[in-house]
């Protein structure tokens, strides 16, 4: 039976706001798990149930009409709504939850998360689970935007005051070096810089976190190649052909050349960064804090122990917080 003339649906809205926050039916396709033409006839409908056209279709990016911004307005505030009675019904019983939309970083991806979501779903038995990964910007614009409910990233320097944050790992930053290229004598750098510098992305908060504190050090190595990726930079440390700053994350992540890169602590001043869980306050009750002590868990199980039994001089830098 096809939706009644004049009604409209919270799906509906929830399709305008992501088509008006992404700019594109395919990038709100992608952040909603849906295809195009099941947006294209969401919105459609919309309109129809209106009388009004919402989406000049004719921008790019597109754009709300003047009645599209009308009702904006009160679309963010039906959502907000729908959210908070969704998270009243989770409170009363969390086994209940029918869906939880969960943010992680790429470095958890082959180890922490699988565990994760398979120790939650022996709690959560009723339970479906929608997993996101990516970049810490795009999820906490992500779980701001209200398409996830928790994600993992690494902490934001100010937290806004939306956010409930339960912090989850501390580890430092350090020089990932082909294999055998630092001598016993002298500072590591001095033997680096006959090596090309490898950049993680300046697009991402952690390769902007290193770029600035390179330059805070007056560190100005000769480099030709700045990549998004730690098994393409790491591959390429491992190959001679360059050297890197990153995180023991990272270098977990990339496992399958960790024989041919060697780690050295960063000279100068120390640099780290903090892993966090953050999920928007007062919607989920105590679920949060209980996903992050599983982690916590799990991080030291997983990350921790077997990154400083390879590398001792790691113990006390990294740590589960």
């Amino acid at each position: 039976m096809g939706q009644p003339p004049g009604r409209f649906t919270l799906w509906g809205i929830e399709v305008f706001v992501a088509v008006v926050d992404e700019g594109t039916l395919s990038a709100a396709a992608r952040r909603l798990g849906a295809s195009v033409s099941a947006l294209s006839q969401q919105l459609a409908a919309l309109e129809a149930a209106l009388g009004a056209a919402l989406i000049d279709r004719g921008t790019r990016p597109l754009a709300t009409t003047a009645a599209g911004e009308v009702f904006l307005r009160r679309a963010r505030t039906i959502l907000a709504e729908a959210e908070q009675a969704r998270a009243e019904v989770a409170a009363h019983d969390l086994a209940a939850l029918p869906l939880l939309r969960l943010g992680m970083i790429e470095d958890f991806e082959t180890d922490v998360t699988p565990r994760l979501l398979s120790g939650m779903a022996e709690e959560l038995t009723r339970s479906q689970f929608q997993l996101e990964t990516g970049p810490s910007h795009r999820l906490l614009g992500l779980l701001d935007a209200r398409a996830l409910d928790v994600v993992v990233t690494a902490q934001s320097a100010t937290p806004d005051k939306w956010m409930e944050v339960h912090p989850l790992l501390s580890e430092p930053f350090v020089i990932a070096a082909p294999r055998g290229a630092v001598g016993p004598q002298g500072c590591v750098l001095d033997h680096l810089m006959r090596f090309p510098f490898l950049h993680y992305t300046q697009r991402h908060q952690m390769g902007r976190q290193i770029a600035a504190h390179m330059a805070a050090q007056d560190m100005n190595p000769a480099g030709r190649f700045e990549l998004d990726s730690y098994n393409a930079i790491l591959a390429m440390v491992a190959g001679g052909a360059g050297w890197t700053i990153l995180t023991p994350l990272a270098w977990l992540h990339g496992q399958r050349f960790a024989a041919a890169v060697d780690l050295h602590p960063l000279p100068g001043a120390p640099l780290s960064r903090q892993i966090a869980l953050t999920a928007r306050a007062g919607v989920l009750d105590d679920m949060p804090a209980r996903i992050a002590a599983r982690m916590r868990a799990l991080l030291a199980e997983t990350v921790v122990a077997p990154a400083v039994q390879r590398v001792p001089w790691l113990a006390g830098a990294l740590t589960v917080l």
